[in-house]
C-alpha cells in the first residue's frame, strides 16, 4: 500500500472514530458499524477493480489511431453503471447504519457524514491531475 493510500485511510478512520465518539455509540452499535463497513468494503472492492480496468480500457479506446465513438460511448456507459452500483451499495450501508441509531445519534450521524463527504471531495481534488502538474516532484 502506498504512503498516500495509507495516510488517506488513516484520515478516514480518524473521521469515523470522531463521528462515533461524538455520537456515544454503544459497543453493540460500534461492532455492528464495523461489521457493516467491512461487508460493504468486501462488496465494493471487486467493483473498484472492475472500474479501474474499464477506465484503463477507456484510455486505450481514446488514444487509438482511429477511435470508435460507439465503443467509447459503450465504455462510458460501463463506467457509469459501475459507479451507480457502487453508490447503491454505499447508500444501502449508510441507511442500515442509520437505522440502528437513536434520534440524537441520527442527527449527529447525518451532520458529521456531510462534513466527511465534503472533506473527501476536497482531498480528491488536491490529489487530482491539476495538482500533480503543479508539483512535479510528487509524480
Amino acid at each position: 500500500k502506498s504512503f498516500r493510500a495509507h495516510s488517506r485511510e488513516m484520515r478516514i478512520n480518524e473521521d469515523r472514530r470522531g463521528a462515533q465518539n461524538g455520537m456515544n455509540l454503544t459497543s453493540e452499535q460500534r461492532d455492528a458499524f464495523k461489521k457493516s463497513m467491512m461487508d460493504t468494503q468486501k462488496q465494493l472492492q471487486p467493483l473498484r477493480n472492475q472500474l479501474g480496468e474499464v477506465k484503463a480500457h477507456q484510455k486505450t479506446l481514446m488514444t487509438a489511431e482511429k477511435p470508435d465513438v460507439n465503443e467509447v460511448n459503450k465504455n462510458i456507459e460501463k463506467i457509469g453503471n459501475l459507479k451507480v452500483e457502487m453508490a447503491k451499495i454505499q447508500a444501502k450501508n449508510r441507511l442500515e447504519m442509520r437505522a440502528q441509531l437513536t434520534d440524537d445519534q441520527r442527527l449527529m450521524f447525518d451532520t458529521h457524514a456531510g462534513k466527511m463527504m465534503h472533506k473527501r471531495a476536497g482531498q480528491g481534488m488536491r490529489q487530482g491531475r491539476g495538482m500533480q502538474d503543479a508539483h512535479p516532484m510528487r509524480n
